[in-house]
């Protein structure tokens, strides 16, 4: 069973990467593409971080080792930031038209398999210890970043990669929505640490806090 749960994150991991080089490759192919902006994207860089917390674990499962606190982190952030992205685009964004995600294949996969995935990997493969809410703060991390990083871009270069942090809907709509985000990330995040003591499909292998 062990084996199982490391080959399908395998699986996972690979669905991402060919999802975002045929979406990549398809939004060249059409027209110019800044990669800074194809992967400013919460949506690709979430999707990235899945890829990776999915592989990193596979690989410890696989060598029968067991899983290191940073994975399991990493895990929980993805869990977090993935089903984020799954409300907010099936929510907001679905007709919203974003350039870099009009392939519809890859686009579904992005949005709306790998975060369903994303959830339940969490709830049902056990492999990971309740995370203690006082390390909810790491959660934080990388969301403010990303937010901080596109206010900056939306204010200099132009780009803003979602109508919502969009400079000229005006500041305070762009500052709730950055609330909103945070508090999202808090209360999602909330969830999946305190899902993390519930015991279900479980390998040997789980970690301590």
């Amino acid at each position: 069973m062990d084996k199982l749960f490391g080959i399908i994150r395998l699986v996972a991991a690979m669905a991402v990467v060919a999802a975002i080089v045929g979406q990549f490759a398809y939004s060249a192919g059409q027209t110019a593409i800044n990669p800074f902006n194809f992967f400013g994207y919460f949506t690709i860089q979430s999707n990235i971080i899945g890829l990776v917390a999915w592989a990193a674990s596979a690989r410890f499962i696989l060598a029968g080792r067991a899983q290191p606190q940073w994975a399991i982190y990493l895990r929980a952030l993805a869990t977090t930031v993935l089903a984020i992205v799954g409300v907010v685009y099936n929510t907001l964004l679905a007709n919203a038209g974003l350039n870099s995600f009009n392939l519809q294949w890859y686009n579904d996969i992005l949005h709306i398999i790998i975060p369903i995935y994303a959830v339940l990997d969490w709830i049902l493969l056990a492999d990971r210890p309740r995370l203690p809410l006082r390390r909810l703060w790491l959660l934080l991390i990388y969301p403010i970043v990303w937010l901080a990083v596109m206010l900056v871009r939306g204010a200099t270069d132009g780009f803003v990669p979602y109508p919502f942090l969009d400079p000229a809907s005006g500041y305070g709509s762009v500052a709730l929505y950055c609330v909103l985000i945070a508090v999202a990330t808090v209360l999602v995040g909330a969830g999946v640490y305190w899902l993390g003591g519930l015991r279900t499909l479980s390998p040997r292998d789980a970690a301590q806090p």
